[in-house]
């Protein structure tokens, strides 16, 4: 690695170091003073404050409005950003995942929240999913995957760059497999419910592993009848039929939907159906032609991926909510989501008791949660505490 002074130089306002010396690891572009002079993708570059005063070393992106993602707090002198630096980052990101050795379903790498920005990576049996949403790791993607190769003893990479965020950083789209032969097909597990996935043709990553303990928590206090909306793969409602009578899972997608009825199946959850429709649709019905549950589950979709689209999302998220707790019997259980991060914990919390409000039902809250363990939140980056869960009792 050469030498502190041979790096490239970002110059940061003073705004844009007060941040990253407050534990903020990004800096937008019109944070930057004076750009460094890089010459390809994936630059590494010093970060030096209005007086010259080093922060740190970062993640350069020519393109992207985050322009940079710090790496470390140390100068190259005594950190040098190379392939070691990235080997011994992935190897403290498994280290912290030990106590969840017994899973076959979890994320071994949290972007920011590992000291990795822009990396996240997916383990599904003998099977891994990487996604690079930065352009630093997105030059390195082939080097990371043979060195997770080496440390987890994975078959396959999938490469699942083909998500949205892609966009804003100005990196195309893709998918493709970085290590392994074949169908990248494998199974996992939630508990004692196991879960098919391809890798390559299935949502997101392959399955929503964020969701896996709080499908769990639903399943211990879930009872009676259950609805299940935006189910996917069956999450949730395989969860709940352990506890429930019945649970009818609902999925917009007829790929999912055929899924989630073959995981129900192959679990012997007899009291699972899947009905193949819209949820706002299926709510509606239930709502104004009486139909009532005793638990009831909202796991939409982001419904607001950019600010300028909060307030419309905020109309869909109200509606979804006011018709459940319409739909909810005395003491019913509602287990209501939201994985769109421009939505805060607070603003969500407020519009599901005021959808309780107009429903006039009073109710109890029971539990706030997140993210599963292996999805930490990074204190200092609000947008990592994307996933919010509300379990409230209306009365």
């Amino acid at each position: 690695m050469p030498p502190q002074a041979a790096l490239p130089v970002a110059r940061v306002t003073p705004k844009g170091a007060r941040s990253l010396r407050h534990f903020n690891p990004w800096v937008y572009r019109t944070e930057i003073a004076a750009p460094p002079d890089v010459k390809g993708p994936g630059a590494v570059v010093l970060v030096v404050d209005a007086q010259g005063n080093p922060i740190g070393q970062a993640l350069y992106a020519r393109r992207s409005p985050l322009a940079l993602r710090l790496l470390t707090r140390k100068g190259p002198a005594d950190e040098p950003v190379d392939d070691a630096f990235f080997r011994r980052r992935l190897e403290a990101a498994l280290a912290r995942r030990a106590y969840l050795s017994h899973r076959d379903g979890l994320r071994l790498v949290h972007g920011e929240a590992d000291q990795l920005p822009g990396l996240f990576v997916d383990r599904y049996g003998k099977g891994l999913t990487l996604q690079t949403l930065s352009e630093g790791m997105d030059a390195r993607k082939e080097t990371l995957a043979r060195m997770l190769v080496e440390l987890t003893g994975a078959t396959h990479v999938m490469c699942r760059d083909d998500a949205s965020g892609r966009d804003f950083e100005g990196l195309p789209r893709e998918a493709r497999l970085l290590h392994g032969e074949g169908a990248a097909r494998f199974t996992y597990h939630e508990g004692e419910n196991r879960f098919e996935v391809d890798l390559q043709g299935d949502m997101k990553t392959g399955a929503f592993l964020d969701q896996v303990d709080n499908h769990l928590r639903a399943g211990e206090l879930a009872r009676g009848d259950a609805l299940d909306l935006f189910s996917y793969h069956g999450g949730f409602a395989l969860s709940l039929s352990r506890t429930c009578t019945s649970v009818l899972a609902v999925e917009q997608d007829e790929k999912a939907a055929a899924r989630a009825r073959a995981n129900a199946e192959a679990n012997g959850r007899a009291n699972v159906t899947v009905e193949h429709a819209n949820a706002f649709d299926v709510l509606r019905r239930f709502d104004t032609g009486g139909r009532r549950f005793d638990t009831v589950v909202l796991d939409p979709p982001g419904l607001a991926k950019r600010r300028e689209g909060l307030a419309t999302a905020l109309r869909a998220y109200h509606e979804l909510n006011l018709r459940a707790f319409r739909c909810l019997k005395p003491d019913g259980l509602l287990v209501t989501c939201s994985c769109s991060g421009k939505l805060d914990r607070a603003a969500f919390e407020q519009m599901v008791l005021a959808a309780a409000a107009d429903a006039k039902r009073p109710v109890q809250i029971l539990e706030r949660r997140g993210a599963g363990l292996d999805h930490p939140v990074l204190a200092g980056l609000p947008e990592t505490e994307y996933l919010k869960a509300l379990y409230v009792r209306a009365l």
